[in-house]
């Protein structure tokens, strides 16, 4: 049996369990199905209706379909409050005019990343290749960094927090670029996860290494900002279905500006 891959869903309920009671035939529903195992690459999923929220009726399916997972993860790793490895410690939220560098910005993850620190009051650094810098700047980002051209580890800047979407910065690395007392995330803890917990243990830096836990009430945040115009999907391209392992190459390249949407055609569903 072939595993059927893909997390982030938006569509259209078609039918319901007898015992479900939030959700009729016809509701349009955004959700993530990381705690189903996956299988989001399909024409139709089945799921509890706890992995599902209703969708912003001012977005289309495929925008819905870019903030399950990653905008997710973004919200929890910057308000401190997601479900972190069970070494990870709290961070709290973003503080007003804390100076924050994400590195790895122009990606899914760090697109959302940049607009919610924005939301929260802080002055951000986006960390990426030349050609997403402008689509940076687009989105909120105070200042850019072209990591092709100047290592953000070199210019003598501190910041308080350094998230690492793409975890690809060593801790020594960074470490003289981090406030006493600063944070940093990262996305991508398997990584780095000895590394970060000798880190914790010698220096007053703080490592979090956060993993996305969908949750309805984050779903309901999300929405809430979008609907007040605070953040915005950024998507490069969209595949058909049948293309999905052209979608995968291209994504594989690293070169995608946000996020890459599978549509479900005939439906207009993504």
């Amino acid at each position: 049996m072939h595993k059927i891959l893909g997390s982030d869903i938006a569509g259209r309920v078609e039918a319901v369990g007898r015992n479900v009671k939030q959700f009729q035939p016809g509701d349009e529903v955004w959700g993530d199905l990381f705690v189903c195992g996956y299988g989001a690459f399909a024409e139709y999923v089945s799921v509890p209706e706890s992995a599902l929220a209703p969708k912003p009726a001012s977005m289309t399916f495929e925008e819905a379909a870019t903030y399950p997972q990653a905008g997710v993860l973004a919200l929890q790793s910057l308000r401190g409050v997601g479900s972190s490895s069970s070494f990870a410690i709290s961070m709290g939220p973003i503080q007003p005019g804390q100076k924050v560098l994400i590195n790895g910005a122009g990606g899914g993850v760090g697109t959302f990343a940049v607009q919610l620190a924005k939301y929260f009051g802080a002055e951000v650094t986006g960390v990426d290749s030349g050609g997403k810098l402008d689509m940076l700047r687009s989105i909120g980002a105070d200042q850019v960094i072209d990591y092709t051209q100047e290592d953000f580890t070199e210019r003598g800047e501190i910041y308080d927090v350094i998230f690492d979407v793409v975890g690809k910065i060593s801790f020594s690395r960074s470490d003289k670029s981090l406030k006493q007392n600063g944070y940093y995330l990262l996305a991508n803890p398997a990584s780095q996860m000895v590394r970060g917990l000798w880190t914790r243990m010698t220096s007053s830096k703080k490592v979090i290494m956060e993993t996305s836990s969908p949750t309805t009430e984050d779903l309901v945040f999300l929405r809430e900002l979008i609907q007040a115009g605070k953040i915005k999907s950024v998507i490069d391209r969209r595949y058909p279905l049948e293309q999905i392992a052209d979608a995968h190459r291209y994504v594989e390249t690293g070169h995608k500006k946000g996020n890459v949407v599978i549509t479900v055609e005939h439906d207009n569903k993504a």
